[in-house]
């Protein structure tokens, strides 16, 4: 199996005066106009396969990519976790394409872990599935879902070139932007294990103010593996930016999820 977008991202819309449009319009509560089309929240993932990696990271160079008002969180003294994810979906009120997430595990700033034991709370916190996201790059391949993602939610959508390839146990994602190559990234993919519908948090910024969204999620088909993840980079300033964190190297943990549904809400003011 394969999808690919060969577009280079569009210009932004403009209106007659030569200021940028909105992607997404509001059309009264939980709704908007995309490209015409009507979004209503919640949006729906009914179906889609993800295979999801996480990396110890040095939290300086973290701290650059991470607005005002969010923190990273340790784990370990001057560790972070970073966390890189590609996701095919396949039946989504957003359409069926792909995506790569590039995210960070955060929290606002002066919030605590739930256990206030420094490191080992915030561990536990991400093992149970309680800290939030700063998604910092959301490269996507089509374009509908590119202007309901930034115009919606503000997440950092771009259209670009994803591949996904799966070859015996491994699934595959290539990413390329700009004509240059990225990364590639090859994942385990199957397993026997079931993960219950769980609420999560992630953070964007709309019109410079921090928003918070809370979506829930679940998949059966999940297959769970400590390392095991090959990175691949490439030349392009983002594969320079993952360097940065220390990247490639031994992942922390890698996750599977053959058959993930989710809802995600409206963002509202963190």
């Amino acid at each position: 199996m394969s999808t690919a977008a060969t577009t280079a991202p569009p210009p932004p819309s403009r209106g007659a005066s030569g200021a940028p449009t909105r992607a997404a319009i509001p059309d009264g509560p939980g709704r908007w106009i995309v490209q015409g089309r009507v979004v209503e929240m919640p949006v729906v993932v009914r179906d889609a396969s993800s295979a999801a990696v996480t990396w110890l990271v040095p939290s300086a160079p973290a701290r650059r990519l991470v607005p005002a008002g969010l923190e990273v969180v340790e784990v370990l003294p001057g560790r972070t976790l970073f966390s890189l994810a590609a996701i095919d979906y396949r039946d989504n009120d957003l359409g069926d394409y792909g995506e790569v997430s590039m995210a960070f595990f955060v929290r606002r700033a002066g919030e605590r872990a739930t256990l206030p034991v420094p490191w080992l709370g915030d561990a536990i916190d991400f093992l149970r599935g309680g800290l939030a996201t700063w998604i910092w790059k959301l490269p996507v391949d089509q374009s509908f879902t590119c202007d309901a993602g930034s115009g919606v939610w503000g997440f950092p959508k771009s259209v670009e070139r994803i591949e996904f390839e799966d070859a015996g146990a491994l699934r595959t994602c290539r990413l390329d932007m700009d004509g240059r190559r990225v990364l590639a990234l090859s994942v385990p993919r199957g397993g026997t294990r079931t993960l219950p519908d769980a609420p999560m948090t992630t953070f964007t910024e709309i019109d410079g103010r921090l928003h918070r969204t809370t979506f829930t999620s679940g998949s059966s088909e999940v297959g769970f593996s400590l390392g095991g993840a090959t990175l691949e980079l490439g030349a392009h300033p983002i594969a320079d930016e993952l360097r940065s964190l220390g990247l490639p190297r031994r992942a922390l943990l890698c996750v599977w999820m053959g058959r993930q549904h989710a809802r995600f809400d409206a963002p509202v003011p963190a």
